[in-house]
């Protein structure tokens, strides 16, 4: 444990700084001027220094001339906003002195304060991204389909293609976005509208903007999705949400790339690549009435298919230690999972994908007893939503065998949209077999 004197007049800032030196187990006392600290040093001894170079009666300098009248030198950092200060005085204080940066974070002041300990982190944090880095900024996994994936991304961002994604809820279709947007040279910035959180009077406003009086509530000019993605990329999550009604207007921005507020009159030029996704299939797209043909092969120029979380089980490990290093560096905790551990978590069917995944372990790190490594999971991950709640229901004891392989074809189905030839591959039989036990069932075919 140091004892530290901390100079600054900020009162905001000491009162943080204080609760994050006493959190790295040091004793802090705290001066707000040249004078005060002047009057610490003169009664007691400190093992390290944080002034502020600007301090209301004088700088942060004069307290360090101070310090050299002391026969016993503590070390100081300098605290500053703006990095021309380093180089302004390296020439008076020396080498021997660190400087920090405002607004300071924990990592800063452990660094300074605890160097063998930030060392030995930083040297694991190395050894962690060397396993797990993320792809494009965002993407973690190194699974055959993960590699087919970032692939596409890689194709697609040299180009200015329309991209549909299309995936099941939970697999991480916002953060494919973000990569292509990240992998694009483009100057503008990502920006997301979500189609089915949208009330149909409100979505031509969101989409393209409105002026001044244009409806009811419209007390300004606003500036819809479009025209604020310009040189960027546009998401629109969840496009076959959208009212079909709403669609042409869609269309003709697509085709045009020129936008008509609500309630104006001129049209406005709009450049962006149009990132949309979707959860329905093509089938469901294709017969359910959601999207318009002429819609769909507009936005999907380039569609990519997400690949669930049970299709790239042995990108587990990977994601894991991903969020669970960010939840202990969120919380200051340690928590490590156990090969047991991931092993049960590898053995779920994951309905809900990366996401279902995250809240999982996140739920765990609520539960589990702070201060300790060891990571408490749930007794049950099923859900409402999982294979094996669906199945299990039609399965229980007493079934025949006829009544269980039955359960079992209909949960296959399910599962994959009443897509028979894809039920037929993951049963493991041919579609013809398939297509005979339907029809023993009296399945309409």
């Amino acid at each position: 444990m140091k004892s530290i004197l901390l100079i600054d007049d900020d009162v905001e800032f000491t009162q943080v700084a204080t609760h994050i030196i006493e959190f790295l187990g040091h004793m802090v006392s705290v001066a707000d001027s040249v004078a005060e600290a002047k009057e610490w040093l003169e009664h007691n001894e400190f093992d390290h220094l944080l002034i502020d170079f600007m301090l209301p009666d004088g700088s942060g300098l004069h307290v360090y001339e101070h310090l050299q009248t002391k026969p016993r030198q503590p070390r100081v950092t300098f605290i500053t906003g703006n990095p021309k200060i380093k180089s302004a005085i390296s020439h008076i204080v020396g080498p021997s002195v660190n400087y920090i940066m405002k607004p300071i974070e924990r990592e800063d002041l452990e660094k300074i304060l605890n160097p063998k300990k930030a060392e030995a982190i930083k040297a694991q944090k190395k050894t962690s991204a060397k396993l797990s880095q993320a792809h494009f900024n965002c993407l973690i996994g190194e699974s055959a389909s993960m590699q087919k994936l970032y692939k596409m991304i890689e194709r697609v961002a040299a180009s200015d293609a329309n991209v549909m994604l299309m995936g099941e809820s939970g697999v991480g279709k916002e953060l494919v976005a973000q990569a292509i947007h990240n992998a694009s040279d483009s100057n503008g910035d990502l920006i997301a509208t979500n189609c089915g959180g949208l009330s149909k009077e409100l979505i031509g406003s969101e989409l393209f903007g409105h002026e001044k009086g244009a409806f009811t509530g419209a007390i300004g000019q606003k500036k819809g999705v479009f025209e604020r993605a310009v040189d960027g990329s546009l998401f629109l999550d969840e496009v076959t949400e959208m009212p079909i009604d709403m669609q042409p207007n869609l269309l003709r921005v697509l085709e045009t790339r020129r936008v008509n507020r609500v309630g104006g009159t001129q049209e406005i030029p709009v450049n962006c690549r149009v990132i949309s996704a979707t959860n329905r299939t093509l089938e469901q797209i294709a017969n359910e009435n959601i999207l318009r043909e002429d819609i769909y092969f507009r936005l999907a120029v380039f569609p990519i298919e997400i690949p669930p979380l049970r299709d790239r089980i042995e990108d587990m490990p990977l994601l894991v230690s991903s969020f669970l290093d960010q939840l202990n560096k969120e919380h200051g905790e340690n928590f490590v999972i156990t090969s047991a551990q991931l092993d049960k978590l590898a053995a779920h069917d994951w309905p809900g994908n990366v996401r279902e995944l995250r809240h999982t372990l996140h739920r765990a790190f609520i539960m589990s007893e702070p201060g300790s490594s060891s990571l408490d999971l749930p007794a049950t991950f099923d859900s409402p939503f999982s294979q094996k709640g669906k199945v299990s229901s039609s399965m229980s004891a007493g079934k025949t065998i006829e009544e269980v392989e039955k359960a079992l074809i209909y949960a296959t189905l399910d599962e994959v949209d009443g897509n028979k030839t894809m039920a037929a591959e993951m049963l493991g039989i041919s579609t013809k077999t398939l297509y005979n036990r339907l029809h023993a069932y009296g399945d309409k075919i």
